[in-house]
């Protein structure tokens, strides 16, 4: 029995050490390159941003791919009809029996500078076909061959205008996407550091606690001694309890921003790391004027605004289509020949040409047009007003970060000072605690302002860092490297 309970002991002790090694094991730091680049892989609202832009592209592919030659063939096996009319001609009911079998080949080339289509067409078949009327029966192979122009006159180039548009639309989808890289690496980043924060106020919380645990011995020992009033020991307990409930509560919030923090870059939820970041700070020199021109030059919101411009522009050309003078100029030029025999098909062939010229002329609509074109106006100016006001935020969002980044660099050296002062106030309390010359609560008041100036200084370099990264995307440009942001864009299939 003994030997049961021991085994079951050791096979217990054994999974516990095993799980928790793993665990241990299974932990690997994170920094925050690598964090962004699991976001974007696994980030939702970049995948659909990602499916956006590749509609975008295969649009466009597919224009540029229907302005080359079109191959079509159409084959009519057998067509079988037989039917009795009346002939108006001869005043007498006829009945007609066909039966039919033809192909079509057909190659169409548009022609992007004129908007016209050049087209071939090649009609081959075979036509056997009976008439009561004159009781015969004529069968015999047909072959008509053509060439075609249809050229649109007087009127815009719509397939240019398509083919700009889907230009355009994929240069808003790239851009776009872009924009949803840089809002992504703003928000892991926000939260990377907001997981940082939590961990470096778990290590204080931890810090302290090891603290009041020491301070607590020394009470312990004094008032054993004799030397200290139990009330002490009293006071010692409860900042003791409160520290270790402090480092447990800490310890909570640590693991939930670890697990918002996985759920956002679509981490598993398995998965454990920490956080490695970077959060030395230099002082970097800013020079407002080159940050304002660079952000105006490189800015692709302001782009996106030129685009929406362009595009009023193309809807205020196709407003001013509406009920337009326009014309159509068709050409024809084919050879047509028919035999019983195959080979013979052209033995006596016959030409045939046709020609065509039609106008489209409006004569009133009520005001319909000037109307429609007044509004699409309206519509570019607003644009175009909605352009000079992005510039203007863009200049006075630079100008309060560059302002803002001065001030957090003096609240950094404020910050790390109050730190070396606190510590050092704490450790000349804490000689006075084990003199005899401090109380347990003025030694616990002075380890929780150590533990807020800890805190404070942690913020504001965390802050100065996501300022920088603020500036960057602003401005397009890393003053940290000293060199342009380029979001990279690519496609996935």
């Amino acid at each position: 029995m003994k030997l049961k309970n021991f085994t079951l002991y050791f096979t217990c002790f054994l999974l516990q050490y095993l799980i928790s090694t793993s665990f241990t094991f299974s932990q690997k730091g994170l920094t925050l390159k690598e964090a962004m680049d699991i976001a974007e892989s696994n980030s939702p609202s970049l995948k659909r941003t990602r499916l956006s832009l590749i509609r975008s592209q295969e649009n466009l592919n597919a224009q540029n791919a229907a302005l080359k030659s079109n191959f079509a063939l159409t084959l009519n096996p057998i067509e079988y009809t037989q039917s009795r009319e009346f002939n108006d001609l001869i005043s007498k009911w006829n009945t007609r029996r066909s039966t039919e079998s033809f192909s079509t080949f057909t190659v169409s080339q548009p022609i992007l500078f004129s908007d016209a289509r050049l087209s071939l067409v090649n009609r081959f078949g075979y036509k056997d076909s009976y008439s009561e009327y004159t009781n015969t029966t004529t069968k015999g192979f047909s072959n008509n061959l053509s060439i075609n122009l249809d050229q649109p006159l007087f009127t815009y180039n719509r397939t240019k205008l398509q083919l700009k548009q889907l230009q355009l639309a994929l240069e808003s989808a790239q851009l776009n996407y872009a924009l949803q890289l840089l809002s992504l690496e703003r928000q892991v980043a926000q939260a990377y550091y907001a997981v940082y924060q939590q961990q470096q106020s778990l290590e204080i919380a931890k810090q302290a606690y090891e603290n009041m645990k020491e301070s607590y011995e020394i009470s312990k020992n004094k008032v054993e001694a004799g030397l200290s009033a139990q009330e002490e020991l009293f006071q010692a307990e409860l900042n003791l309890a409160t520290t270790r409930s402090d480092w447990e509560n800490r310890q909570v919030l640590f693991e939930n921003a670890k697990d918002d923090f996985k759920v956002l870059i679509g981490m598993s939820l398995y998965d454990d790391f920490i956080v490695l970041p970077d959060i030395s700070v230099d002082t970097i020199p800013i020079d407002i004027a080159f940050a304002i021109d660079h952000g105006l030059k490189n800015r692709m919101e302001l782009r996106q605004r030129e685009i929406s411009i362009e595009n009023s522009q193309f809807e205020l050309i196709q407003t001013k289509a509406l009920n337009e003078f326009k014309g159509s100029l068709g050409l024809s030029v084919g050879l047509f020949g028919d035999n019983e025999k195959f080979e013979n098909v052209y033995s006596n062939p016959t030409d045939n040409e046709s020609v065509s010229f039609s106008l489209s002329i409006p004569l009133w609509d009520w005001g319909e047009k000037k109307s429609r074109i007044k509004a699409t106006e309206a519509s570019i100016e607003s644009a175009k007003i909605s352009m000079e006001e992005e510039e203007n935020n863009i200049i006075l969002e630079i100008r309060k970060i560059c302002r803002n980044l001065t001030n957090l660099q003096n609240q950094i050296e404020i910050a790390r000072k109050s730190v070396v002062n606190a510590q050092l106030t704490y450790e000349l309390n804490l000689e006075k605690y084990k003199n005899g010359d401090l109380t347990a609560m003025d030694l616990n008041i002075v380890q929780n302002q150590l533990s807020e100036r800890k805190l404070s200084y942690t913020n504001a370099l965390i802050s100065y860092k996501l300022e920088l990264l603020n500036l960057k995307i602003q401005t397009l440009y890393d003053f940290e490297k000293k060199q342009p942001v380029s979001p990279v864009i690519s496609i996935e299939k």
